[in-house]
């Protein structure tokens, strides 16, 4: 890829929910491809049920990356996502396939297709000193700080944001350097991969409302609370950690701390993904111009699939 064209890589993304992985198992039967996930909770080890993570079967017939990479109590970042991802993508074009990139991570596919700053590493003392503050401050009080300091980093970081805030303000205190100046002295350099990039965009809402539902409660019955309670059974892991704020996880542990019942935490986990769903669609219409595809239009896939490879080979075992 040094020196010539750049590689070919398809992203199939779009909000939780919509049916990105069962068109990506459905390409693999069909194209010599090779699924590379960017989906921030499958990244941890035990936690498959509420990520929706491929099984065994599933990832014995078709090869999976990055998944089960952290144990839960440890933390993983866009950066590492890129790091790795790139590595990913390198040894699948090696072995003569197709990679195609599937998950609803904004933060990890922006960083992905943006390419990212080579900035400063994590420094604990200043991000327990920003958690700190915040836990008295609250969040939205340190996105104020840092409008204050990094105005261009403020303007793309919603005030909830807490990940970002974060290391945001630590890059900045760290470094004396904002970090959007870190991004905007990143050298854009020769691109090394191709991104073809499709967004599954439903025009009802209200269909990927109730699929929303339909899939959480399919969750419950296959043993999501079970999954939960092992992870709330370990005395090194909190609500805090990053693991546990992933939608449906975080809910369910608050119901096994005693904060509301079950059927609560149920409902509250459905709204949960419907407004992450409702972001995912927001950062899709004002971000990269994705193919976008209404997965609910009669012969939607096919015209994915055309599109991809209009006269491509029956995919080879």
């Amino acid at each position: 890829m040094a020196g010539g064209a750049p590689a070919p890589v398809l992203v199939l993304t779009g909000s939780t929910g919509i049916g990105k992985s069962d068109w990506a198992l459905r390409l693999a039967e069909e194209l010599p491809v090779e699924i590379v996930s960017c989906d921030s909770a499958q990244v941890y080890r035990g936690m498959d049920i509420g990520t929706a993570k491929p099984d065994a079967a599933t990832r014995a017939r078709v090869p999976h990356h990055l998944l089960d990479l952290r144990d839960p109590a440890q933390s993983y970042s866009a950066g590492e996502f890129v790091q790795d991802a790139t590595a990913a993508l390198r040894g699948i074009h090696a072995r003569g396939r197709l990679p195609l990139v599937v998950g609803g991570t904004m933060l990890y596919l922006r960083a992905l297709l943006q390419g990212m700053a080579a900035l400063p590493p994590a420094h604990a003392a200043i991000r327990d000193e920003i958690d700190a503050r915040a836990r008295s401050m609250g969040w939205p009080a340190l996105h104020a700080e840092l409008a204050r300091v990094d105005p261009a980093a403020a303007a793309r970081i919603h005030a909830n944001d807490r990940q970002r805030i974060q290391r945001a303000l630590e890059v900045y205190h760290a470094t004396g350097t904002a970090i959007s100046a870190w991004q905007a002295a990143a050298e854009a350099g020769p691109r090394e991969f191709e991104f073809h990039a499709t967004a599954l965009v439903p025009a009802d809402r209200a269909l990927l409302h109730a699929r929303i539902a339909r899939r959480f409660e399919a969750m419950m019955a296959a043993g999501l609370l079970d999954e939960v309670r092992s992870l709330y059974a370990r005395p090194d892991l909190t609500a805090r950690h990053p693991a546990i704020r992933a939608v449906g996880y975080r809910q369910l542990w608050h119901h096994l701390a005693g904060d509301y019942p079950l059927d609560e935490a149920v409902q509250r986990a459905i709204a949960a993904t419907r407004q992450l769903a409702k972001r995912q669609l927001t950062w899709l219409k004002s971000s990269f111009s994705f193919e976008k595809i209404d997965p609910a239009q009669p012969g939607a896939y096919a015209a994915w699939r055309t599109g991809i490879a209009p006269s491509a080979p029956p995919r080879v075992l």
